[in-house]
């Protein structure tokens, strides 16, 4: 019975232990390019699907025959030490990521766990991959995605828009963030503009009031008001006002909001809007293989950019 026990015991341990998410080192991530040159996605907990792995694989495959950049991508539940910038780094620099010559390397680490993705470039890819671009490839085309649980359309969002600005296909990142900082401060200066206006307005209308017909000094002053009308939340008064200067009398008949109209209450009801997202494409290899490849010993600084979600 003890040895029973004992047994039971130990396998529920073990079960337990095995339900963990592994806390990988740069070590442990696996290399699939060794083995395959047209494979760039190290998957090893399967956190993407294996369409959404095909398609980076044929989007990076496209990217390095045409500049020559290499990438690795990692895509894990956890990570030693939890700190996502210095594990891309380390990645990047002991897998010798990039060309020696031309330390043109890229790293994208993804940590569920850490709930992080990190961008970390050599230092040739530096000035052709700003820290502010990495940013805002993450902020505008993966975190959303991020923030779901949605790890595949994030990803092969992300790595669209990374193989669209290194090609050239989308230059146009960097005018679009500025054009929206433009529209942006266009809008506040309408606004700004129409309370100066509406200021303006106000003022002059009071002013107006305040002149008296018979000496045309701004004193007149309201010394009495009689309510002859309300109608839905307008009140129509007979304002009479007299002049500090030369006690002439006039009554106006003005119309101001209604401070004690109650609005009928009608019933109303709820529009649910649906939605969605996702991607689609036809990159894609076919079932052949290919032979391992290699990194070329490329060297990494302190660029590219990381976010939380």
């Amino acid at each position: 019975m003890k040895k029973l026990t004992f047994l039971l015991t130990s396998l529920l341990l073990l079960g337990f232990v095995g339900l963990q998410a592994k806390q990988y080192t740069p070590k442990d991530i696996p290399m699939v390019r060794l083995q395959d040159r047209t494979r760039y996605v190290s998957n090893p907990d399967n956190i993407l699907s294996p369409r959404a792995v095909t398609v980076i694989d044929s989007i990076l495959y496209a990217l390095e025959q045409k500049t020559g950049i290499q990438t690795v991508v990692a895509v894990v539940t956890g990570i030693e030490g939890g700190d996502c910038f210095d594990f891309a780094y380390r990645l990047g620099q002991e897998k010798g990521v990039g060309q020696k010559n031309r330390d043109n390397g890229l790293v994208i680490l993804l940590s569920t766990d850490e709930r992080c993705v990190q961008f970390a470039t050599g230092y040739g890819l530096e000035g052709t991959l700003p820290d502010a671009i990495c940013k805002r490839i993450q902020n505008r085309y993966m975190l959303p995605h991020f923030r779901n649980d949605d790890w595949n359309t994030g990803m092969v969002e992300g790595i669209r828009a990374i193989n669209g600005y290194l090609d050239g296909s989308m230059e146009n990142i960097d005018d679009q963030e500025e054009d929206e900082i433009w529209i942006l401060l266009l809008i506040m200066a309408f606004i700004l503009g129409g309370i100066c206006l509406g200021g303006i307005a106000v003022y002059l209308s009071v002013r107006q009031k305040t002149r008296c017909p018979q000496c045309k000094q701004h004193t007149l002053q309201r010394v009495s008001s009689r309510i002859v009308g309300r109608n839905r939340g307008v009140k129509t008064e007979d304002v009479t006002y007299r002049c500090r200067n030369c006690g002439h009398t006039l009554t106006r008949r003005e119309q101001s909001q209604d401070e004690n109209y109650q609005p009928p209450r009608n019933g109303g009801g709820t529009i649910i809007m649906g939605g969605g997202s996702g991607w689609s494409g036809r990159e894609g290899f076919g079932g052949g293989s290919f032979g391992g490849g290699s990194f070329g010993g490329g060297s990494f600084g302190g660029g590219g950019a990381g976010s939380r979600f």
